[in-house]
């Protein structure tokens, strides 16, 4: 029996393990999420993914460490998690009314080294008044999402009106794609 250490505090991942059925614990080692100036936007995830799975200790036999991070890319600028509640709402008026791609990069990490992936999905809000993004920014507190917003809150049920791709990659985990990749490290 393979043990899955989920290496993160979203609550949003670990909710979507444990709506897939998987059996896991959550152990966190602390990284700062910098990156080199010189990675394209899309790189960025797959590397703090990865540099996330290097931080923590080798992973006893039998055990797989998961560790994830999904980043927002507008106007070819990565979108992380807001510093302030007018940097969010200056995320959502960048968002607003135009496609942009969440990708969101996925390491496993055993005794027989790494693997990373990433998995990109492209969203489009519709245009969001004023109103709407103060009223989202000031009652749902979006300051732990990469891009200002969570999919699965209000700003994203009322305001985004397309998406090409994987919902739960913009949830936070593409778990078509983890389950298969679990299921080839399984054997």
């Amino acid at each position: 029996m393979v043990r899955l250490i989920l290496a993160s505090n979203s609550p949003r991942r670990q909710d979507l393990l444990l709506e897939a059925g998987l059996d896991f614990e959550v152990r966190v080692v602390s990284i700062e999420e910098t990156y080199p100036n010189h990675l394209p936007p899309e790189a960025v995830a797959p590397f703090l993914s990865e540099k996330k799975a290097m931080a923590f200790p080798l992973p006893e036999p039998g055990t797989v460490v998961l560790t994830a991070d999904t980043v927002v890319i507008a106007e070819n600028r990565v979108l992380g998690k807001p510093k302030n509640q007018d940097d969010a709402a200056l995320m959502l008026k960048t968002l607003s009314d135009r496609w942009h791609v969440v990708i969101t990069g996925v390491s496993l990490r055993t005794t027989d080294g790494i693997k990373t992936f990433s998995e990109t999905t492209k969203v489009h809000f519709m245009a969001l008044e004023p109103e709407m993004i103060n009223h989202y920014v000031n009652k749902y507190q979006p300051m732990d999402k990469a891009g200002a917003y969570g999919i699965q809150e209000w700003i994203g049920m009322i305001g985004i009106d397309k998406i090409e791709g994987s919902y739960h990659n913009v949830v936070g985990l593409p778990m078509h794609r983890v389950y298969a990749e679990l299921k080839k490290i399984l054997g």
